[in-house]
């Protein structure tokens, strides 16, 4: 991907001095955020789907609720969303996500929203793109930056839905891939100064979605650069897919990432080993945004912010990070005090050519 140009040098250049310089911070959950808001079925739905169909077009989506569809409020209510980005960029984030960790037509099927898998994607960079803009305008020294997001979708093309049939498989490569190229397409047309493939179980879903940006970078004929962040599922240190954190990365490094890290499914202190292990290997930016703590009983989170930022700085004061934020359960609380916990420390430096040549 690297032989193409930048689409947006300036802001490339940017992106790379600032993370140069410090420890970006990343944005929190969002959809811990939007739960906050105890939305109805109405709510979800709007004036566009009041009616039991999409106003904006023959497309159906009566048939089923759509409550829950938390990338749909991007159209319907995108004043929450940018309230939300608002929120996170005030706290002190750097680089605040895209609402679309299931805007592609894999996901939306199921709730019969597929032909809305651009839109939501376009619409989504740009609610993020305005609100960084707004917060660069107000804080030119520390310029915000907008990350598109291409979630892992609701299938793996490794393993079977089907215990009796291991070998049977309910999406190929070729879909994933056309999937996330509308996708991106969506995201960099919306203004996204970044793609990250995020919350990766199964690293063949990452590979197609790495072709695909790679195809489309290539029929631009310019590129953005591109963040990868998988997720240890369990305490057995492993992807969904049965990879360990060094397995990952040599999985993915052939895409020459901006950066490199794990997110969700564990909370920070679990997570540490596997971004340490990226640590010593990454020829790129390491990354990690973490849940806050492991889900209780009732599925919530209740590590507060202060324990959270403690163990953060901890990653910092080792030298193993570039760019931090959380997940599950963490809040714009959550990342002002990471912020101010790694504020001052100095970044993990890259290493050397000599270094990378070796590894």
């Amino acid at each position: 991907m690297n032989t193409l140009p930048w689409l947006h040098p300036d802001r490339v250049a940017l992106l790379e001095q600032a993370l140069r310089q410090r420890i970006l911070i990343l944005d929190g959950g969002m959809g811990t955020m939007l739960q906050a808001h105890e939305l109805d079925e109405g709510g979800f739905r709007g004036e566009r789907f009041e009616h039991g169909h999409d106003g904006h077009s023959h497309e159906h989506a009566g048939v089923c609720d759509l409550k829950g569809n938390n990338d749909l409020l991007t159209l319907t209510r995108p004043e929450i969303i940018r309230g939300v980005h608002d929120a996170y960029l005030e706290a002190g984030a750097d680089l605040v996500e895209t609402n679309t960790f299931n805007s592609t037509r894999i996901s939306q099927s199921d709730y019969k929203l597929q032909h809305l898998a651009h839109e939501l994607n376009l619409e989504g960079a740009k609610l993020a793109r305005a609100a960084c803009d707004a917060m660069t305008a107000k804080t030119p020294q520390q310029p915000r930056f907008v990350i598109g997001v291409l979630g892992p979708t609701s299938r793996t093309a490794s393993l079977s839905p089907d215990v009796n049939d291991p070998g049977f498989r309910n999406v190929t490569f070729e879909e994933l891939a056309a999937n996330y190229t509308e996708a991106a397409s969506g995201l960099i047309g919306g203004g996204a100064d970044v793609i990250m493939v995020e919350t990766i179980f199964d690293t063949l879903n990452a590979k197609a979605a790495l072709f695909a940006l790679s195809e489309l970078f290539h029929q631009r004929g310019a590129q953005v650069p591109v963040m990868i962040s998988g997720t240890i599922t369990d305490r057995s240190g492993r992807t969904l897919s049965g990879q360990t954190a060094e397995a990952f990365y040599y999985s993915v490094r052939h895409a020459r990432p901006l950066s490199v890290g794990f997110n969700c499914a564990l909370g920070a202190e679990d997570l540490r080993p596997h971004v340490q292990t990226l640590a010593s290997l990454a020829e790129s930016y390491v990354s990690t945004h973490p849940n806050a703590g492991l889900p209780n009983a009732f599925g919530e989170y209740d590590e507060t912010p202060e324990h959270m930022a403690g163990v953060i700085a901890d990653f910092a004061h080792d030298g193993l990070l570039n760019l931090v934020g959380g997940c599950c359960g963490t809040t714009p609380a959550h990342i002002r005090a990471i912020a101010e916990a790694v504020r001052g420390i100095a970044p993990r430096a890259l290493p050397s050519a000599d270094q990378a040549e070796a590894a």
